[in-house]
């Protein structure tokens, strides 16, 4: 069996677009732990030295399920608010859980 696939998502939000990515990441978090049996974890952080940077940590069983979660119809609402609030991808990071 292999070891879980952790994905650290950096993002850069603007000041006034902040609180409605926020929305949309907590939206995309309660439908993948909700609706995506692959999903193990989806938690969201804010930088404390940087009030605009958003980090997604999130935990799938496999990158199989990671797929999944690409495909799910939530996903693609936190796809278009991306481009819709002009949020800045900064990294999207995959790792192997020991």
């Amino acid at each position: 069996m292999s070891n879980p696939l952790v994905v650290l998502a950096e993002f850069e939000a603007k000041e006034e677009t902040l609180e409605a990515f926020l929305e949309v990441c907590r939206y995309d978090a309660a439908r993948s732990t909700a609706d995506e049996p692959g999903c193990l974890e989806f938690t969201i952080q804010c930088s404390e030295d940087e009030p605009s940077l958003v980090v997604l940590h999130e935990v799938y069983k496999n990158r199989a399920a990671f797929q999944a979660h690409e495909a799910a119809p939530h996903f693609a609402v936190f796809s278009n608010a991306l481009k819709e609030l002009g949020i800045i991808t900064r990294q999207i990071r995959f790792f192997q859980r020991q």
